[in-house]
């Protein structure tokens, strides 16, 4: 930072002894001074995650000829610093001018869509149970993980947020947080990307990742349940997964839908064989674990507990059981696997 400081420095005392530049025809002097960058009420560089942005307009009204400023970029990057656009940087987006995109959900992968039915009902009453835990506590992002693959934890992720959608139409935004094997825009029908990644890369702005079903087009009805659902997809997988995860943008990313949503769901990798829920879950309010009835062995349940030491772990849902029994605990069904069929 101190090269590109001694470098905007310079130029302007060089450009104290050599004088203003003189002014175009058709421009007054006012106007030209605008286009000098005075060093102490130019606003200050913006950080994110050891990445830097300048804001465009000083740029943009520095004299062509100046090369202080050219100096001083090439030492930024010198520095290991890459300039990246204010729009990808920033986490502000505008909730009415979310895009709209085709779904074509698998239904029978969503049982919260269901108006009645013991799967509906569960759902149900597994939303009750974290309202009334927000009653006492303060709950608005909820991850959704397990501790190793094939457990249910999309499924659970999906039908839950719909679940969240379907009360008094609350708002809510589901985000694929699992960027190895990303499942739910599957479940949706809808397109992978932009996605997390590319947001956690610094590659798309918030409001680029987002996306609504369209409602309007009459050849596609869209259940009503999803009316009020926005989804960040995955985004393309990427082999970094574990360092996109680790990094700050996704602490602004919570940050800034938080004003926007009742609730948000992040469904993420298993905790037991990557770090990348792990570190998402770091961002969230609570996480919710998912065991997978007759499959998940109790070690392996103790053992992703034990990696989100560091998070309020608020419970399990046990998935996929055979027999429920009528009364306590809440219950996901079988669906997880047949994804593809």
């Amino acid at each position: 930072m101190s090269k590109i400081y001694e470098a905007l420095r310079q130029a302007e005392l060089d450009r104290a002894k050599n004088g203003p530049a003189p002014a175009d025809k058709g421009t007054n002097s006012g106007n030209a001074s605008q286009a000098v960058l005075d060093t102490e009420a130019a606003p200050a560089p913006v950080f994110s995650n050891d990445r830097m942005a300048f804001l465009p307009s000083p740029i943009a009204a520095r004299p062509a000829g100046d090369r202080g400023l050219a100096a001083a970029l090439a030492d930024s990057k010198e520095a290991g610093f890459s300039l990246v656009s204010p729009a990808v940087d920033s986490g502000e987006f505008d909730p009415l001018h979310i895009r709209e995109t085709t779904w074509r959900p698998l239904v029978q992968q969503l049982p919260a869509l269901e108006e009645r039915g013991s799967s509906v009902e569960q759902f149900r009453s597994l939303r009750s149970r974290m309202q009334e835990f927000r009653d006492l506590n303060k709950l608005k992002s909820l991850l959704v993980s397990s501790g190793l693959p094939q457990e249910g934890k999309s499924f659970i992720a999906a039908n839950l947020a719909i679940s969240f959608a379907r009360h008094k139409a609350g708002r809510v935004l589901l985000i694929d947080g699992d960027m190895r094997r990303a499942t739910l825009h599957k479940i949706f029908g809808c397109p992978s990307g932009p996605g997390l990644t590319e947001y956690l890369a610094s590659e798309a702005s918030l409001a680029e990742i987002m996306q609504r079903p369209n409602t309007e087009d009459p050849a596609n009805p869209i259940p009503a349940g999803l009316v009020s659902l926005t989804f960040i997809p995955a985004g393309t997988e990427h082999d970094k997964a574990a360092d996109l995860s680790g990094n700050h943008r996704f602490d602004r990313l919570i940050e800034a839908a938080s004003p926007h949503f009742d609730w948000i769901v992040v469904d993420s990798s298993p905790v037991n064989l990557v770090s990348d829920g792990v570190n998402l879950a770091r961002s969230c309010d609570a996480v919710l674990l998912v065991a997978r009835g007759g499959v998940t062995k109790f070690e392996v349940a103790q053992r992703a507990i034990a990696e989100l030491k560091a998070s309020k772990v608020l419970g399990f849902v046990l998935n996929a059981v055979t027999n429920p029994p009528l009364a306590g605990g809440y219950y996901g069904y079988d669906g997880y696997d047949k994804i593809e069929a």
